[in-house]
């Protein structure tokens, strides 16, 4: 056989990647808002009761919902999000529903996470990992420095949906340099569905194919998203990820 012969024949093909039926595989999911009422999320105890079940039918088997902290407009804080999740447990058990519920948050960069970051205990998914968005208009100037005080703090940095930041589309390596500054990646399970756009959908495959995504995450704020979740199942670029290996079953 010829070197090119070789090569085409170990380039994976669709087929052969595993099917899903489920994302029982995924295990956790680690970005959500099923806390009622404190973001735009889920407005009812009713509907994150049903969410979570309708989570369970999928497969998972632990959540960590992360409500929004923004400093001019969510101004939630640890102790309202901790004490949101524990009425979240107590109707799930009331309900029957066996779930495995955390909560952490997710961070807006802001000068008041700024603030925080320097003074208070974070919220965290797992024992580390800091999770945080920025802004969709402008990339922030100061995304290094903080990714920097993330660490130095003694926290890892998990950007949350870098596939939906479209000022970095036809600016690849801003990815690269942001992995290699310390920055954790968290694309969006609906992303590869094309739920945000084709932009952000070929954005995700390609930080996948470059082996860049370290966890995935529904970002779900209400059916709309979960009735998404069931496509990604038959998505090629999600069996893909799934073979790479992710770091949500290890929460």
């Amino acid at each position: 056989m010829s070197l090119f012969g070789s090569l085409f024949s170990k380039k994976k093909k669709e087929s052969d990647y595993p099917k899903l039926k489920d994302f029982s595989s995924v295990v956790t999911d680690i970005h959500s808002h099923l806390i009622p009422g404190i973001d735009d999320g889920v407005k009812t105890m009713e509907e994150s009761i049903d969410m979570i079940r309708k989570f369970s039918e999928l497969g998972f088997k632990k959540i960590v919902t992360t409500p929004h902290v923004m400093s001019d407009f969510y101004k939630n804080t640890s102790e309202n999000i901790l004490e949101g999740v524990e009425q979240v447990r107590i109707a799930l058990k009331q309900a029957g529903i066996h779930m495995q519920l955390d909560a952490a948050a997710e961070y807006y960069l802001d000068e008041g996470f700024i603030s925080k970051l320097s003074k208070e205990r974070m919220l965290t998914i797992g024992e580390n990992y800091l999770l945080f968005e920025i802004s969709y208009i402008n990339p922030p100037d100061n995304i290094y420095t903080v990714i920097f005080d993330i660490i130095v703090k003694g926290y890892t940095p998990l950007l949350a949906h870098p596939e939906r930041y479209d000022y970095w589309y036809e600016k690849f390596d801003e990815y690269v340099r942001l992995k290699e500054a310390g920055a954790l990646f968290q694309i969006n399970i609906n992303s590869l569905t094309g739920y945000y756009g084709i932009a952000a959908k070929r954005t995700a495959e390609r930080l996948i194919d470059e082996k860049m995504v370290d966890f995935i995450g529904s970002d779900l704020h209400g059916n709309r998203h979960m009735q998404g979740l069931h496509h990604v199942l038959n998505e090629k670029y999600f069996h893909k990820l799934m073979a790479q290996g992710i770091k949500n079953p290890l929460l």
